[in-house]
C-alpha cells in the first residue's frame, strides 16, 4: 500500500518540476537586474526554499494523518497544493513575463495563502502549523526583495 507521505512528497515533487519551464533568455534577463546591496544571501535561496518546502510537505503529512480522507482534510490538502502552485509559479511567471511586479504580486499572494493555511491547520495540529512558520518568515523576505528590485529596475517593473 502506498503511504500518505509518499503521495504528499510525490505531488510536491511533481509540482516543483513545473518550475523548470524557464528559458536561458529568461534567466539572462533576471541576472542582469540590479539587486539591493543587502542581498548577500542569494546563493542560499535554493537551500532555504528546499527547507521551506520540506516543512510544508511534513506539515501536510501531519494534517492528513490526523484525519485522513475527510472532506475537511481534502480541503486542507487543496490549500497546501494551491500554496505550492502559487509559490512554484513565482519564477516561471515572473521570468517569462519579465515582470518584477508580477513576481511581487505572486509572492504576496503566497504569503496571504500561507496565513490562511496556517490558521486552518492550527486547530488540527500545532506542530503542523509550526512547520509552516518557515514559509511565513521567508515568503515576505522574498516578496520584499522582489519589490525592492522592482524599484531598482523600473524599466523591468
Amino acid at each position: 500500500m502506498i503511504k500518505s507521505w509518499m503521495v504528499i512528497g510525490g505531488v510536491a515533487f511533481l509540482v516543483a518540476l513545473a518550475a523548470n519551464f524557464i528559458t536561458p533568455g529568461d534567466v539572462k534577463w533576471f541576472k542582469r537586474l540590479q539587486r539591493p546591496r543587502w542581498l548577500t544571501f542569494e546563493a542560499a535561496i535554493p537551500v532555504i526554499w528546499t527547507i521551506v518546502f520540506i516543512c510544508g510537505a511534513w506539515s501536510a503529512y501531519i494534517v492528513w494523518e490526523k484525519d485522513p480522507g475527510t472532506t475537511a482534510t481534502w480541503l486542507r490538502m487543496g490549500l497546501y497544493l494551491l500554496l505550492e502552485i502559487v509559490t512554484i509559479a513565482f519564477n516561471p511567471v515572473m521570468l517569462r513575463l519579465r515582470s518584477l511586479k508580477a513576481g511581487t504580486i505572486i509572492g504576496g499572494t503566497g504569503f496571504v495563502i500561507s496565513i490562511i493555511l496556517t490558521l486552518v491547520v492550527l486547530p488540527v495540529s500545532g506542530w503542523a502549523a509550526l512547520l509552516l512558520v518557515p514559509y511565513l518568515l521567508w515568503s515576505p523576505i522574498g516578496t520584499y526583495t522582489t519589490w525592492t528590485m522592482k524599484r531598482l529596475n523600473p524599466q523591468d517593473a
